[in-house]
């Protein structure tokens, strides 16, 4: 990344982001595409792009963008004026662009000059056109007036052509989302999805709680997800403080980490098969999942195991008798798992279905910028316990699984693959869980620092960037948070295509995205 830096002309490095390994720069407005420009030409992948109300700091608008390659991250940022919220747009650079720069227009009120699309994301269109609850003038307290407003969705034409809308309630016990096909016969030649049924005012809510309160919401971004969100939110909040956890308690999270990694992968794979027909995995799958659940709450309190991780460390230690009791179930887990693995590979009208279904091409892949279970699958080597390992992850390595198919059998055997890796690392930490306290003291960031953090959760990269705000004022004045499912939804779109519909379940179910973790 440093040649990449060195590329880029009127920098200004900037002071105040944390850590001081992620190099951040200010560019003027205009710079910001040329910029892009240059990351595209790099080959590095924009992991996020987001915008800030600075006004309490005479600073007016500002517009971030965060890049990568091969594990260094690069943050790049601009400001507008108060008068003129605007800056160029990324998205002929990067296609992650198009739906950050639709969600910073609706939220933020900032417009991305040469944007193709802008109609709302994330904010309905039934919001007043004027309403952006990120902006500081925005009251979160008071109701917003309800207007008759109808989403323009993309058609396709043409003679035997149809639409097939689906949702946002759906049969499931799942969270809503509306996605639209077009299909000729049963072949599917278009899908869009639409998102924001559980828009929850997240990243606005942020803005009035402390920093410890901040990271209970977290942990409730995406409840599936509670370890790793949370984490993010400590690791970028412990990165403006300055304040270091204890060993210990590093230790700890991971092997938290870890757990909800197991638990998630082992329900993914019990719904996929269940999604071609073979019931029999997901209940065989879900038997595990609940061994391990209950003993999350017998150990640490919470089934979710959520709170436990705050700024400066953990809530709950484990005891050496805990410690035992997780070592022999993961004697149990790992045995019962492998005799489930043997019937899920041998089962041939299984792997069938699977194979050659939803393919993401390793070329495809890169260039939608797509993260976790979903990249690896098609071809990417990316994981963050790698490139921004914590301890205990610099001393036990995690194996990167890395296949090249990029189809729906593929997405099913990375999660095998890290299933078992998971369990090796928790017997790993287990066997070496330094001594020591759990907590070290958390003291308030100080006034108009940034930090960020990358956490690789059981779906992909997570991505916090939090920005202190005033002397005294003691709050957060933005938190962007960026879930796996942000960049990966779009991939799903492409990859149903060319699949008949009922294919698209099962495709869905291998993404497995987080619809409450887009709708912040």
């Amino acid at each position: 990344m440093r040649s990449l830096i060195d590329n880029i002309i009127k920098v200004e490095p900037d002071k105040s982001q944390y850590p001081e390994d992620i190099p951040s720069c200010l560019v003027d407005r205009e710079a910001f595409r040329d910029v892009a420009k240059a990351m595209k030409a790099g080959k590095a992948r924009l992991v996020a792009e987001w915008a800030t109300d600075e006004t309490l700091f005479a600073r007016g608008f500002g517009i971030y963008a965060c890049y990568e390659k091969n594990g260094e991250y690069l943050i790049i940022k601009a400001y507008m004026p108060e008068e003129d919220p605007t800056f160029p747009s990324l998205t002929k650079k990067f296609v992650s662009a198009y739906r950050f720069e639709r969600q910073i227009n609706s939220l933020m009120g900032v417009i991305p000059v040469g944007h193709p699309d802008l109609r709302p994301w994330i904010k309905h269109e039934d919001w007043p056109d004027n309403a952006y609850p990120l902006r500081k003038s925005f009251d979160a307290s008071q109701s917003i007036t309800r207007v008759r407003g109808k989403y323009p969705w993309i058609t396709v034409g043409g003679e035997g052509c149809y639409e097939i809308p689906v949702g946002p309630v759906h049969a499931g016990i799942i969270e809503p989302g509306h996605f639209r096909f077009s299909a000729v016969g049963e072949d599917v030649i278009n899908l869009e999805a639409r998102l924001g049924y559980t828009h929850k005012g997240i990243e606005k809510r942020f803005e009035s709680l402390s920093w410890e309160e901040g990271a209970r919401l977290a942990g409730r971004v995406s409840g599936d997800t509670t370890i790793a969100h949370s984490l993010s939110y400590c690791q970028a909040v412990e990165a403006i403080s300055e304040c270091q956890p204890p060993e210990r308690a590093l230790w700890l999270r991971a092997l938290l980490l870890e757990r909800e990694r197991i638990a998630n992968h082992l329900w993914d794979l019990g719904a996929i098969a269940n999604d071609v027909g073979f019931a029999f995995m997901l209940y065989q799958m879900s038997i595990l999942k609940e061994r391990l659940m209950r003993t999350n709450n017998k150990l640490f309190g919470h089934r979710f195991m959520m709170d436990r991780i705050i700024p400066g460390g953990v809530t709950t230690d484990l005891t050496q008798e805990g410690g035992k009791m997780i070592l022999s179930e993961m004697d149990w887990l790992s045995k019962e798992f492998e005799r489930l693995v043997t019937i899920y590979d041998r089962n041939s009208s299984l792997t069938e279905r699977m194979t050659g279904t939803g393919i993401l091409l390793p070329d495809k892949a890169l260039e939608l910028g797509v993260v976790g279970i979903v990249a690896r699958a098609s071809g990417q080597k990316m994981d963050c316990r790698l490139t921004c390992p914590f301890p205990p992850y610099d001393q036990i390595i995690p194996k990167m699984i890395v296949l090249g198919a990029g189809d729906v059998y593929s997405r099913a055997w990375v999660r095998i693959e890290e299933t078992r890796e998971s369990i090796r690392i928790i017997q790993e930490i287990l066997n070496n869980l330094p001594d020591g306290s759990i907590a070290a003291r958390f003291n308030q960031p100080p006034p108009d620092r940034a930090g960020i953090a990358m956490v690789e959760g059981w779906r992909g990269e997570i991505i916090y960037w939090i920005q202190s705000g005033l002397a005294g004022g003691g709050k957060i004045n933005r938190c962007m948070v960026r879930d796996p499912s942000s960049v990966n939804w779009l991939a799903l779109e492409y990859a149903i295509l060319g699949n008949i519909v009922p294919d698209f379940p099962v495709c869905n179910k291998s993404f497995n995205q987080s619809y409450s973790g887009c709708d912040l």
